[in-house]
């Protein structure tokens, strides 16, 4: 726990200055005074350093205080008049209450002790304005951090620089250029401006493996079990501090055109944290060529829906074609026409270019996934993690899991009595367990891998019912809005189903969501995960698993389901013997599942992505306020005298990017998997994300606890996640263009139906004949005469033979021809789109040339950097041989080049 810490110090860059906060600093601009809560005031810089005022507080440990207080004293006093012999219950909860407050006290000591033995400078502060709330304050001593330095082997920047290769000729030329146009665009920051020279980083690297394993109980067992309440470093808030300059040119909506300072972000927030909105950054501005092809897309279903042959025969006034019932008994005979609008709106998505955008979008996400691996290798680069390795700092087994192997080994020497374990002796038994090698086998964890295996089917199977009974709702409700005596309620009845039934799912969606997140993270921690990278990957699996199949069943049940398993007029599917299975418009399922796509995809990011990132915390933060039992806002605000670290125990912790991520893959779904029905996907993600980063940057900045900064060279499974939805979306989308769409139906027809080669007689062409006399006993409509004539033959949407053939009703040979290109249209499109999308990952390579020139060079001159060292005190020992033994020996570390990383060389620390 210790190192977790220090490392996030470190990782933040080099070590900042120490201020005085008592000084002559500038006030807090009035931007950021007033993104406070009304405690966080002009008084927020104190608090930032000890009692002494030169020592800085790096971290912070908050515990609760049992005092004295008047109810106790009542009910000691209460317990003399009213029961003079006591009661027995009462005395053994106090007792048990005083055995626990005095356990954890315990634990603090120990765990304190262990962090003034490493070296750590603490301070207590009990007598705070936050009643019940102990707080310890941490330092960090400079030889402290350098020990840390060379245990978690950072790279510091040396005093040697070099200079950085720049483009020369037609390329300098257009990067002036491009840079000139794009000065507005960049943060007002030092990271941002063009640097032409760079330090030399050198790895610390000494060996310290016995400080592995130095603290086996950590702060997270201790935050689990109540010893403390709450671990966080502070908030900088003094106007030359990076928090500042965060504000106002990052977490502020009016610098929502330029691009992030993800330098600055790095530095104070975390290479982790970092990533994150590097990716996010450049996630969206990959989203704006999308939008644009997008919206050209749809234009062009605009500008062509008037020359649609298909459609102008549907809305022709002289189409007389009677079409069969769309329900049962409630539903009559209808005309063809009554369909013109949804025909006309179906055109808008279901059109020629949608096939284009499908493999544009295919080509965007491997254009994407390419630019995403280059950036990410510029970023090590400059932020000198190209020799990190994760492993490195991720192996440390959790509290959780070292616990677990502790109790199995009780258990094979049968000491299961219940025994008072003290700190040292955990320790002890730790220790021989980890010599031992002990672990938790695949048998130990059956258990909870039965139990994953069985919730995840219970919760995926929920969804389904839950898709299900959204389904007989559409078909009740359709069914008794056709018996309405409102014609205009009959004549809309499709379009409110339609919403209706998507604003349902939408809600489900947003609850689900919030169970399935707990229930992950449940089943997660019962598999007892030995490191917390394993710990976090097995929980983000799970998670989005859940996710995706909630978010996505409603609308793949529309896109490939729905009007499959109707059967025909005559001889309908039902379900329960009572439901018949809804049939798509007559310019298909496409429409609907455009409503279906945007509505919950709008839903999620304006109600889930945005409105519940900015109330829950707000809410949240406010229950805080009210369980600390302070006074009035007014009267902390007039007395100004909470320090800086009370101020930041009363904002929201930080709970992982997982959330962040998560919504993030989930939009990339939407944007990507069916994008052919809905081209305006990228537009509207593009939009929410431009208010997403400035949203979670001041959440980050102003609303959260400060994270402990975490060292990371990529963004993790993530990226892995992100190529599964690509992979996924070139196969979905061909299946929405062959099977949901209309475009194969239409090429056929073209091809080998048409008479003169155009798609006059589409319509008539996809549509068979049903006798009205075949209907069933009871299936027929109450009112015959609805249209004022006796109806003798009706249409409906499918390729069957006609009643009068030899085999009536049977699927015809144009059936099976459109099934063959829809086969056939699938295999070619999937294996041509991913073609590309590999020549694409084959031409961009995964590390920009300029950087791996820069690397190279780099290993040059430290060579030649180390190689001048040594000839250096090669020729000090040389000028020192005349002197005595004991001058060399006083000298002789410094002549030992192979052991400088493993001593304190002061000629090897002056480098850096």
């Amino acid at each position: 726990s210790g190192s977790k810490s220090l490392s996030g110090h470190f990782s933040q860059g080099e070590p900042e200055i120490h201020r005085n906060p008592f000084g002559t600093n500038p006030p807090l601009s009035p931007q950021l005074l007033n993104s406070l809560t009304p405690e966080e005031n002009t008084q927020c810089q104190h608090g930032l350093y000890f009692q002494d005022g030169e020592r800085r507080v790096d971290y912070i440990l908050t515990y609760h205080i049992k005092k004295p207080s008047s109810s106790r004293s009542n009910r000691q006093s209460s317990r003399f008049t009213d029961n003079p012999r006591g009661d027995p219950e009462v005395a053994s909860q106090d007792h048990s209450m005083d055995y626990h407050e005095d356990d954890k006290r315990y634990r603090r000591e120990e765990f304190e002790g262990n962090l003034r033995d490493m070296g750590l400078e603490l301070e207590k502060d009990e007598d705070t304005k936050t009643p019940g709330v102990g707080f310890v304050k941490i330092h960090a001593p400079w030889h402290v951090l350098c020990r840390e330095a060379e245990f978690m082997k950072l790279k510091m920047p040396t005093k040697k620089v070099y200079e950085v290769k720049q483009c020369s000729g037609v390329g300098a030329k257009i990067n002036t250029l491009v840079n000139k146009a794009t000065e507005p665009l960049h943060p007002n920051v030092e990271e941002n401006r063009g640097q032409h020279v760079k330090h030399l980083s050198y790895a610390f690297s000494r060996e310290k493996q016995h400080l592995f394993f130095f603290l086996p109980v950590g702060i997270t067992s201790l935050l689990g079990s109540g010893v403390y309440t709450a671990a966080y470093p502070l908030h900088d808030v003094s106007t030359h501090c990076n928090q500042h300059l965060l504000y106002e040119e990052w977490a502020s909506y009016s610098v929502f055109y330029k691009y992030q300072p993800i330098g600055l972000v790095r530095k104070y927030f975390g290479e982790k944290i970092g990533l994150y909105f590097a990716w996010l950054g450049l996630y969206t501005q990959m989203l704006i060529p999308a939008s644009l092809v997008g919206v050209i897309v749809f234009l062009y279903g605009c500008a062509t829906v008037d020359n649609n042959i298909p459609s102008m025969e549907i809305c022709h006034p002289r189409n007389n074609i009677t079409m069969c019932p769309l329900c049962d008994r409630a539903c009559n005979y209808w005309k063809l026409k009554e369909a013109c609008g949804t025909a006309r709106a179906s055109h808008l998505f279901d059109n020629p270019a949608t096939v284009f955008f499908s493999i544009f979008m295919a080509l965007w996400a491997a254009m994407f996934m390419e630019h995403w691996k280059r950036r990410q290798m510029r970023l090590n680069y400059e932020w000198d993690l190209t020799g990190f390795e994760e492993e490195e700092v991720s192996d440390h087994p959790r509290a959780e899991y070292e616990l677990c192997v502790m109790q199995k080994s009780l258990k094979k020497e049968h000491k299961t009595q219940k025994v008072l374990i003290s700190y040292s002796w955990v320790f002890t038994v730790i220790q021989l367990l980890l010599t031992e090698k002990e672990k938790l086998t695949c048998r130990d964890r059956l258990p909870a891998y039965m139990t994953n295996i069985v919730m995840m089917l219970l919760m995926i199977g929920v969804t389904f019912a839950i898709v299900f009974g959204v389904i007989l709702y559409r078909i009740s409700i359709t069914a008794a809005l056709h018996m309405s005596n409102n014609p205009t309620t009959r004549s809309n009845v499709r379009l409110m189903v339609k919403t209706t039934a998507a604003i349902i799912n939408l809600v489900v969606i947003l609850i689900l969501d919030e169970v399935y997140g707990a229930v992950a993270r449940w089943l997660t921690v019962l598999e007892v995960p030995k490191t917390d990278r394993s710990f976090e990957e097995r929980l983000i699996f799970k998670t989005f698993v859940l996710k995706f199949v909630n978010a996505f069943t409603p609308i793949i049940y529309i896109a490939f389901f729905r009007g499959r398993l109707v059967g025909r007029p005559g001889s309908y599917l039902y379900v329960f013997e009572s439901y018949r299975m809804e049939e798509c418009a007559h310019g298909g399922c496409l429409m609907e599942l455009c409503i279906q796509l945007s509505i919950t995809m709008l839903g999620k990011q304006l109600i889930q992505n945005n409105l519940f990132e900015i109330g829950i915390p707000k809410l949240k933060k406010l229950i805080r306020y009210i369980k600390s039992k302070r006074r009035s806002f007014q009267e902390e605000e007039r007395e100004k005298k909470l320090q800086r670290y009370e101020t930041d125990h009363f904002l929201e912790p930080f709970a992982g990017l997982t959330p962040e991520y998560m919504e993030m893959i989930i939009q990339f779904g939407f944007v990507t998997l069916f994008v052919a029905s809905f081209p305006l996907a990228p537009l509207f993600a593009l939009l929410n994300n431009i208010i997403e980063i400035r949203l979670d940057a001041k959440k980050f900045v102003a609303e959260l606890r400060r994270p402990v900064a975490a060292r990371a060279k990529d963004i993790g499974i993530w990226y892995n996640l992100l190529r599964g939805v690509a992979k996924v979306a070139v196969i979905i989308n061909a299946f929405v263009i062959s099977f949901t769409s209309d475009f194969i139906p239409r090429l056929v027809y073209q091809y080998m139906y048409s008479p003169d080669g155009s798609m006059h007689g589409f319509v008539n062409h996809t549509m068979s004949y049903f006798n009205v006399s075949d209907f069933q006993d009871g299936k027929e409509p109450m009112d015959p005469h609805h249209l004022g004539y006796q109806v003798e033959m009706c249409r409906y949407k499918d390729y069957r033979e006609p009643p009068w053939s030899n085999t009536p009703y049977v699927v015809s040979k144009e059936f099976w021809a459109v099934l063959a290109a829809r086969l056939a249209f699938v295999i070619v499109f999937q294996n041509v789109v991913m073609l590309m999308s590999d020549i694409v990952d084959w031409l961009i390579p995964d590390i920009p040339k300029d950087i791996s020139l820069q690397i190279h060079k780099e290993k040059i001159l430290m060579v030649e950097l180390f190689m001048k060292e040594e000839q250096g005190k090669m020729q000090f020992i040389d000028s020192m041989t005349p002197c005595d033994g004991k001058g060399r020996n006083n000298h002789a570390p410094i002549a030992r080049s192979r052991s400088i990383p493993h001593t304190h060389s002061h000629t090897h620390a002056n480098n850096f």
